[in-house]
């Protein structure tokens, strides 16, 4: 009896070492969307290994990594497809969805959100060199070729420009880069940091912002955005303490230094 006490007391031991570790924060995101997010072959003191292999850093990659220390935990980053993200959140895939993501309405439905960690307004991107490279309202692209990413609100929005001829949606933003850069499309919506962002890596690019009055109308939710959760989770009020503590220079100061240092070729 004594033999055996002491081997289930070293297995014991064994197990409760093995598990001593810190506990992990599965943080979702397409690993695709510069600045906010990006795959790179690389390590850096500011990349964080993607559980698939290589690297993932951006915007949304440093406040995941405030919101693991500030939680206790580790951050593992699950390169997960736009359109899958919900889905991997609701079975348990992941933790937390930390991708750009938008609190809408609809998403609202079946996820619950922190308080924003992000806020921007919608622009488009067109090429300098096209026609409507001085546009400054919604109704000088009457006639020009525009196109979101699918299964968003920048799709929809499309829809408020008079004239427009509404092209199908494409499901990432490289592949709404590629399609302007060859002319297959006169604009694309975007939030004004992805579109900065596409102009380091496309010097041929602009984009038209707009007057109050003169560009989309949204909803507060769908200017900003902020981290998913699973309904009733009990992260979220640790969460929104943790960004409470970011100060808006603090956020800024994040996004210009990834923009600054995103992959060229995002």
């Amino acid at each position: 009896m004594r033999k055996l006490f002491v081997m289930l007391l070293v297995l014991a031991l064994s197990v409760t070492a093995m598990a001593g570790g810190a506990e992990v924060l599965r943080v979702g995101m397409e690993c695709n969307y510069a600045p906010f997010n990006w795959t790179q072959t690389g390590a850096s003191g500011f990349a964080v290994p993607i559980k698939e292999g290589g690297f993932a850093d951006g915007y949304d990659v440093q406040v995941a990594r405030l919101v693991a220390e500030g939680l206790g935990m580790e951050l593992e980053i699950v390169k997960t497809e736009w359109d899958g993200l919900p889905l991997a959140l609701m079975s348990g895939k992941i933790d937390a969805i930390i991708a750009g993501m938008s609190p809408t309405q609809e998403r609202m439905l079946s996820i619950d959100f922190s308080e924003p960690y992000y806020e921007s307004d919608l622009v488009i991107v067109v090429r300098k060199d096209g026609p409507y490279a001085q546009a400054t309202s919604l109704a000088d692209f009457a006639g020009a070729r525009v196109t979101g990413q699918l299964n968003t609100f920048h799709y929809s929005v499309i829809d408020q420009i008079p004239g427009v001829v509404k092209e199908t949606a494409l499901e990432t933003f490289t592949a709404m880069i590629v399609a302007l850069a060859s002319s297959r499309i006169d604009g694309y919506v975007s939030e004004r940091p992805g579109a900065m962002s596409a102009m380091i890596s496309n010097p041929e690019f602009s984009f038209a912002s707009f007057g109050e009055g003169q560009g989309f109308e949204t909803l507060a939710a769908d200017t900003t955005v902020a981290v998913g959760l699973q309904k009733g989770s009990p992260l979220l009020e640790k969460i929104n303490a943790i960004l409470a503590g970011i100060s808006e220079e603090q956020r800024l100061t994040m996004m210009n230094e990834a923009m600054a240092r995103q992959p060229l070729s995002e």
